[in-house]
């Protein structure tokens, strides 16, 4: 059933915690449309929900059977959810999908949601990280390739196609109820590791905040790329203190044996691939 008398509004990754806070602040004023990948999600009675991946040709049916005003592209596979292969055909490729759907069917607001890791953690960044920082995260570990190939991909998009008013978002930590973030499960853990010698200075926010965030760009519509953060921020050691973890030391050198420890230990929330992040700050 299409709803005429509100505008409608496609939001990705449905089944998410952060997207179920965005779409509670939507439902009062916005048809919301539910996608997710993994799972159909059922919400409230009368919302349209879809169970599709964004390169079937399901997808584009949603679009072709509702006039959307906006699409908030939150479905992202995560990182520790599977391959790097899988995760550049759905966050890339899948993205690049929807963006062409967008165009195709006159979409006039798109905000997309990236990340903090783009700019990758490393001993070189400055102090504060402004959006015209580099994304290095690619050039440290291929893990990160797809973050950063789907905020490219977005901000090709944003230039070629300003009618579509792209906004990307790139926020620090999110945390909160039902969150699933890598660094989320590391502090719901009951043991956490920590890099002797190092407790690099964190940024955390809410989901609900981060929810407000995203509802606040959409609404705005002020096209561009833009860094989401609290204005303090906690060091590592002490996150994991206030979050009643046990510290585990992990010997910091040789440079390699962090990874390799993670590696063998198969924790999902502290893979190879970040272990920089739990060693140097990456400040936004």
């Amino acid at each position: 059933m299409i709803h005429k008398h509100k505008p409608e509004v496609l939001v990705t990754g449905a089944g998410g915690s952060l997207a179920q806070y965005v779409i509670n602040e939507l439902k009062k004023d916005y048809h919301v449309v539910l996608v997710d990948f993994r799972r159909r999600v059922q919400l409230d009675e009368g919302m349209s929900s879809y169970r599709v991946e964004y390169n079937k040709r399901g997808f584009e049916d949603i679009f072709r059977k509702h006039k959307l005003e906006a699409v908030i592209h939150l479905g992202r596979m995560g990182l520790y959810e599977s391959t790097h292969r899988n995760r550049y055909n759905h966050n890339v490729l899948g993205t690049q999908r929807l963006l062409d759907l967008c165009h195709k069917y006159d979409v006039r607001k798109v905000v997309v949601l990236s990340t903090y890791y783009v700019y990758g953690a490393s001993p070189y960044n400055p102090a504060l990280l402004t959006e015209e920082a580099p994304l290095k995260a690619s050039e440290l570990t291929m893990d990160l390739v797809d973050s950063v190939e789907l905020e490219n991909l977005a901000n090709i998009y944003l230039w070629k196609y300003p009618e579509l008013n792209i906004t990307i978002l790139r926020p620090c930590n999110i945390s909160g109820p039902g969150v699933l973030n890598s660094l989320s499960l590391l502090l719901s853990s009951k043991m956490a590791p920590v890099l002797m010698g190092f407790s690099p200075m964190m940024q955390f926010i809410h989901v609900e905040d981060m929810a407000h965030a995203v509802t606040l760009a959409f609404k705005q519509n002020k096209p561009g790329i833009y860094n989401v953060s609290t204005d303090d921020w906690v060091s590592y050691q002490e996150a994991v203190t206030q979050c009643g973890c046990r510290r585990m030391p992990i010997p910091s050198i040789p440079e390699g044996l962090p990874k390799l420890i993670s590696k063998r230990m198969n924790w999902k929330g502290w893979p190879p691939y970040l272990v920089n992040y739990y060693k140097y700050p990456v400040i936004i």
